[in-house]
């Protein structure tokens, strides 16, 4: 049996089982093992093992609890609810002003979480029933919250940028400096986006009440206080590790003890919301854990039988593709595998076949990244099975459909297309920061 019938059967199993509803982890990781004991014979036991210390010798995979756990902190002491407060009061003289504050809401809270699914279930519980009700037209604001949400994974701390500095062996400090600037290009897309659409019909965001246009000062500026504890949770942990004075692991625990203590100051500290916490911050990262030991005990069957050559010479020999057409056909194969499975497991499947071959085509892996990221967001939003799509069904009120989030999502979608281009057009949108940071 040709090594290609090896790597084709191994990527097909992978699917079938896939597709019966297995884990994510428990299908990749039965693969390699089948495949590595079938190939390799009884010495194979020693490769998981190997890859287990890989693994835990990799101390950026101290940060992944450690954020989780901070973004289910905030989520649980209802600090995302107050800064919408906030914006809410602040933006309200603004046409579509509730719109834009809760596009910067979305940023915040990706600053301060990393995971989209938290931007979204915020968005869709606490935004969208306070804008609908505000009159606000429900296909633009169910598109700026899944268009925001989709942040969560670009703006530093990013948990999928973590996961790839993992299994690429890249720096994760430079992936996420790598990702302010795009992060902050597609945000302000969206602002100018809702801008000119509220400007033209004006019928689709009205202004707030006049209780809330003229509330006092002062109490307007006791509302700002909302935005002081997630500024200095920013600060404390993004801040300190930009200037050096914390490593990364260092600043993911700063993040969390400062999460932990604006819950405390908050009064909304209890053994309950610890211990819930604590289980799902468990949950998740042992997830997490299991997914990347397979991808490295799957990445490690694969290397071993030359398959990441393989598909080197079908692209480069065989099919005569330049760079760039391979790096487009990549994005392409990123939002299909998107519509079906989530960005953690597809990096985990793609990682042991592209980051090898980008490597040998001698584009930048923290650019790739970045690109990688992007596409993700696209992916998880994109008709017709769009992994965010149906949360936001089961989270958003019942007067948005699944018609109104498709409708939605469109103009959002064209936008991060355009942001990814002009990335690739100008890598510097996401490799100057990080080499201005290296270099200084």
């Amino acid at each position: 049996m040709s090594y290609e019938l090896i790597a084709i059967l191994m990527f097909a199993s992978m699917m079938v089982l896939l597709m019966t509803g297995q884990r994510v982890f428990a299908a990749i990781g039965f693969v390699a093992a089948g495949a590595a004991l079938l190939l390799y014979g009884q010495g194979a036991v020693e490769m998981p093992f190997n890859a287990t210390f890989k693994l835990f010798n990799w101390f950026p995979m101290l940060t992944l609890p450690l954020f989780i756990y901070m973004g289910y902190i905030l989520s649980e002491a209802g600090i995302a609810e107050d800064l919408y407060r906030m914006l809410h009061v602040w933006f309200g003289r603004v046409r579509g002003g509730l719109a834009i504050g809760t596009i910067f809401l979305m940023v915040i809270i990706s600053a301060m979480n990393g995971l989209s699914v938290a931007g979204m279930a915020i968005g869709a519980t606490i935004a969208l029933p306070e804008m609908l009700r505000r009159g606000y037209d429900k296909v633009l604001i169910t598109g700026v919250v899944q268009g925001g949400s989709s942040l969560g994974i670009l703006v530093p701390p990013s948990v999928v940028m973590v996961l790839y500095g993992m299994i690429a062996r890249q720096p994760v400090s430079q992936l996420w400096l790598a990702g302010v600037m795009p992060g902050l290009l597609m945000a302000a897309m969206f602002v100018i986006y809702v801008v000119i659409r509220c400007r033209i019909n004006p019928e689709l965001a009205p202004t707030v009440s006049d209780e809330d246009l003229n509330m006092p000062l002062g109490d307007k500026l006791r509302l700002l206080r909302a935005g002081i504890i997630p500024f200095l949770i920013f600060f404390a942990m993004t801040g300190l590790f930009i200037m050096g004075i914390t490593s990364l692991v260092e600043s993911s625990a700063v993040g969390a003890s400062a999460a932990t203590l604006a819950a405390a100051i908050k009064g909304r500290l209890t053994w309950r919301m610890i211990h819930e916490t604590a289980r799902k911050t468990l949950s998740i990262s042992c997830m997490f854990l299991f997914l990347i030991l397979a991808a490295l005990a799957f990445g490690a069957v694969f290397d071993g039988i030359g398959a990441v050559r393989a598909i080197e010479s079908l692209f480069i020999t065989r099919w005569d593709l330049s760079p760039w057409q391979i790096i487009i056909m990549m994005q392409i194969s990123f939002i299909v595998m998107g519509m079906f499975l989530d960005d953690t497991a597809m990096l985990v499947i793609v990682a042991p076949l592209y980051v090898p071959l980008v490597k040998t085509l001698e584009f930048d892996l923290i650019w790739f990244g970045v690109l990688y990221t992007m596409t993700c967001q696209i992916a998880y939003i994109t008709p017709p099975f769009g992994y965010n799509l149906f949360l936001m069904r089961a989270m958003a009120p019942e007067e948005i459909g699944l018609r109104d989030i498709y409708r939605s999502i469109w103009p959002f979608v064209a936008m991060m297309a355009l942001t990814i281009a002009l990335v690739m057009i100008f890598p510097q949108l996401a490799l100057w920061l990080p080499q201005t940071v290296r270099g200084g």
